[in-house]
């Protein structure tokens, strides 16, 4: 069982996210935009909590969806606030629908996956962490990140969250030295082409 990053249980839910899915690089658009949705949502909780729910967020979200997102008003707002499976949380529900329509406009002018991947130069930063105390916050990056989503139109958006946000989609790797996952996911990174040239 591969529980070499210290945060990674003791609960299966959390082992199997550490497994299979944390710091894997996602060039998804609309995946980055969902998983940056629900790091705000975690605001203030533990990811278990999010984990947990996950599944209830992507239903009362419609699949997470920032074009239909995006037209929503006061009266999804209440429905979101009625449902018990997810974070009712009128913030968080509302800036989902603020950071849909941000969403749109950088996917529209240069793709939000490109949007993000810029900042890493379209490669994973491969961090060398022995042990999680060793594991910042929050860097300068995540801090620029963060004032430019900001600047974008997003909100919930701080730079613990963006940095919490890099690390589960694999924009930098953060998994331990010592953990399994560590070379695997380094391993999945995509290399600019401009970059071997």
């Amino acid at each position: 069982m591969m529980t070499a990053c210290e945060w990674a249980g003791p609960e299966k839910i959390y082992i199997d996210y550490h497994n299979t899915e944390w710091g894997v690089p996602e060039y998804d658009s609309r995946a980055l935009w969902e998983k940056l949705i629900l790091d705000g949502f975690q605001a203030g909780l533990s990811w278990i909590t999010i984990l947990k729910k996950r599944d209830a967020f992507r239903e009362a979200f419609e699949g997470f969806d920032p074009n239909i997102i995006a037209e929503w008003g006061e009266q999804d707002v209440q429905r979101l606030l009625g449902n018990a499976g997810i974070i009712r949380h009128r913030g968080k529900i509302e800036a989902a629908i603020t950071n849909a329509k941000a969403w749109q406009r950088i996917e529209a002018d240069i793709g939000f996956d490109k949007f993000m991947w810029n900042y890493v130069g379209g490669s994973p930063i491969q961090n060398k962490f022995e042990k999680q105390s060793d594991v910042p916050p929050k860097t300068e990056l995540s801090e620029k990140v963060s004032k430019d989503l900001k600047k974008a139109g997003f909100k919930f958006c701080g730079p613990t969250i963006v940095y919490a946000w890099m690390e589960a989609c694999g924009l930098v790797n953060d998994h331990l030295v010592g953990c399994p996952r560590h070379a695997v996911v380094a391993g999945m990174a995509r290399v600019d082409p401009a970059k071997e040239a």
